[in-house]
């Protein structure tokens, strides 16, 4: 007999083989795990979990896949290749490089490099359609560090109000927008006394040809006149002894002493209307100035006689004042002096409230103000004591009736006169002064110039 099939069978011949028969109850052995590189193995790909997701596809990262920063000997992407993704640049994805990409034809779902895609917010931007509340700063606004800045966890400013600016050269913490550091007349706040005075400096190279003139005549005049009544209406005679040892007035002491009084308020009435003149005109003339505007005497005179006799009321009632207070004490009448002094530029730049204005600016910047007020007062002190040596002089020259004989007449009438002479750097001080002090002192309730200042003066 033949080992052979009979011819015509379909069954098939197993193959030789030299290991031991396979067990049929065996599991069968498992799938051999796909080949790594850059493109999955052929067939379907799985389920795409990120596949209603529009833009950049999340890179999620491969356990044991070499991590940022590692050695990639196999030269593999450093965080593989997620399922059912393919390599840039393989045809046979979808996708493709941007450098691949033909113009004009964008892949469905692909955003180019450096464009936002849809629905995405940068780090640090509020949602689209979303408001800020009422307060908050405006976007790319945040609070400096400080010093020069308001401290971490201050408010932030509210629209309308003022901006502290950022200290550093030619600027200063706490300024309002609006306020030049180079200004001739306004002090920046806190910029301190050496700047104050700088322009109270400057003010006087600037216009003591215009206001020397004016000083001349406005101030240095009536105080002659008045120093020259003085020696003229001055009660003679002594004082004599009665019998019984009290003291005796002389003869007609008292008509003499009512008449003396009676003159100088006459002359202080009179003169104090040219007085306040003056005072408008050297402040027309410091200002403008300081503005860069033109200035002539002509105008700056007509500007004072419109403004002298508002001023010349304030004056009075401001004297008043002050009287009142010394009669109680010296220092209550001191006090109003010192607390009074920016009525004038008050008046002459807001014409409104001068004497509310000025206690309020005095109280509000109490040690600023006082000692600006000061240094002016200190001025006007040291001419006074100058005045009085000269009058010293006159009497320890001339006698205490120099007037009795034309030469002795003379010479008082001249030391009357010098005295006077010698306070016009006084006045001039006081003039600048209290125009600077008073612009200051505006800088440090709102931003305001030199040409604002010329402007309100009218």
């Amino acid at each position: 007999m033949s080992d052979l099939p009979p011819s015509g069978s379909t069954e098939p011949v197993p193959p030789a083989s030299s290991g031991p028969p396979a067990d049929p109850t065996a599991p069968p052995p498992p799938a051999a795990a796909p080949a790594p590189s850059g493109t999955p193995a052929s067939g379907p790909p799985g389920a795409d979990p990120w596949a209603g997701q529009t833009g950049h596809a999340p890179i999620i990262p491969e356990y044991g896949s070499p991590q940022p920063g590692a050695p990639n000997p196999a030269g593999q992407p450093a965080w593989g290749t997620p399922p059912g993704w393919t390599a840039p640049g393989d045809a046979s994805s979808g996708w493709a490089a941007p450098g691949d990409v033909p113009p004009g034809h964008t892949p469905p779902g692909w955003n180019a490099p450096g464009t936002p895609s849809q629905g995405w917010n940068a780090p640090g931007t509020p949602p689209h359609g979303w408001n800020a509340p009422p307060g908050t700063p405006p976007t790319g606004w945040g609070p400096p560090a400080y010093p020069g800045h308001p401290m971490p966890g201050a408010a932030f400013p509210v629209p309308g109000a003022a901006y502290p600016m950022q200290a550093g050269p030619g600027a200063y913490a706490g300024w309002f927008p609006g306020l030049d550091p180079q200004d001739p007349l306004v002090n920046p706040p806190h910029a301190g006394i050496g700047p104050w005075f700088a322009r109270c400096t400057g003010a006087l190279r600037r216009g003591w040809r215009q206001l020397l003139p004016i000083v001349l005549l406005t101030q240095v005049l009536p105080a002659s006149v008045i120093s020259v009544l003085t020696l003229v209406f001055s009660p003679e005679g002594e004082l004599a002894t009665a019998p019984d040892g009290a003291p005796v007035l002389p003869a007609g002491f008292w008509g003499q002493m009512f008449a003396f009084y009676g003159v100088l308020l006459s002359a202080g009435l009179v003169f104090g209307l040219l007085q306040a003149m003056g005072w408008a005109t050297g402040t027309w003339v410091v200002t403008r100035q300081a503005a860069g505007e033109p200035v002539e005497l002509g105008a700056a005179f007509r500007y004072g006689l419109r403004r002298a006799l508002g001023l010349w009321g304030w004056t009075l009632l401001v004297s008043l004042l002050v009287v009142l207070g010394s009669c109680f004490c010296l220092l209550p009448g001191l006090y109003a002096a010192f607390a009074l002094a920016l009525f004038g530029p008050v008046y002459l730049f807001e014409r409104r409230e001068p004497i509310g204005r000025a206690w309020r600016m005095f109280h509000s910047r109490f040690g600023m103000v006082l000692g600006r007020v000061a240094l002016v007062i200190a001025v006007l002190f040291a001419a006074t004591v100058l005045d009085a040596v000269v009058g010293g002089i006159s009497g320890a020259a001339f006698g205490v009736t120099p007037m009795n004989a034309v030469g002795t007449a003379i010479g008082a009438v001249v030391l009357a006169v010098s005295g006077a002479l010698l306070a016009a750097p006084a006045y001039l001080a006081q003039q600048v002064g209290l125009v600077v002090t008073y612009a200051e002192q505006r800088a440090h309730e709102g931003p305001v110039n030199a040409a604002r200042l010329a402007a309100e003066l009218g």
